[in-house]
């Protein structure tokens, strides 16, 4: 359960912002959408290894 402390004469807006943002850090909306259908764990292996090697490339790229 989340809770987000208003503190006395701040905006709503404000404090739904921050309440949005703690939201998406918790990552339960991509939890949700990954467990509507099963993905092997070998596509999942797969999936991070072609993560890690984009990462690896654009951290050990000459231009940078």
């Amino acid at each position: 359960m989340l809770i987000i402390p208003v503190k006395e004469g701040e905006n709503i807006e404000r404090a739904l912002k921050r309440y949005k943002k703690k939201y998406n850090k918790t990552k339960v909306v991509r939890e949700l959408r990954a467990r509507q259908q099963f993905t092997k764990p070998s596509v999942l292996n797969r999936e991070q290894l072609k993560k890690a090697t984009y990462i690896q490339k654009k951290y050990n790229s000459p231009d940078s």
